[in-house]
């Protein structure tokens, strides 16, 4: 069984929540800034 437990975390710049590593940022952990498309947006307003 896999556990979560043990996935990196980071912290969204816009709205300061925590939000764990994802399948689909695999390759682009380092560049991951926010944790929502909706958070990304607000960011360039």
């Amino acid at each position: 069984m896999h556990k979560k437990v043990h996935l990196p975390q980071k912290t969204c710049l816009v709205c300061n929540r925590a939000f764990s590593w994802r399948k689909k940022w695999e390759r682009d952990w380092e560049n991951v800034k926010y944790c929502s498309e909706k958070c990304r947006r607000s960011s360039k307003k």
